[in-house]
């Protein structure tokens, strides 16, 4: 799983994959989904009864998130942007990463230096 030749992702869990592995893309991306259905899903960090607290972490949790779903989006862009567009879906892909950009920087989910596989194009988001 990589965003061009200067980054490349690896995958773990923390739980079944402790140490960081490389894998495909696909595979990346699965292990991802499933990993963030896991966290969604567990009442103790995204708590379903009115009145139950987050915990302490609950940010960390949130920025790891989506830290790691730039990284599909970075992966996208670098890799099969052609195809995208081959497609005509481009301004659908877009305007969803834009929403994404807009959405982590206004809350101060991902770190300026994790946006740098797409820097030029967060910064001609930002310039809009």
């Amino acid at each position: 799983m990589s965003a061009g030749s200067r980054y490349e992702y690896r995958c773990a869990d923390g739980v079944t994959i402790k140490k960081p592995i490389e894998v495909s893309a696909p595979k990346y991306i699965e292990y991802l989904m499933n990993w963030i259905e896991a966290q969604l899903d567990d009442e103790t960090i995204f708590p379903q009864k009115l009145g139950t607290p987050f915990p302490p972490d609950f940010q960390d949790v949130v920025k790891t998130i989506f830290k790691r779903l730039f990284r599909v989006y970075a992966h996208i862009y670098h890799s099969h942007f052609q195809k995208i567009v081959s497609l005509k879906e481009e301004v659908h892909l877009n305007t969803c990463f834009k929403h994404f950009v807009l959405f982590t920087l206004e809350f101060r989910l991902i770190n300026k230096g994790e946006l740098a596989p797409l820097s030029d194009l967060v910064d001609s988001i930002l310039q809009l």
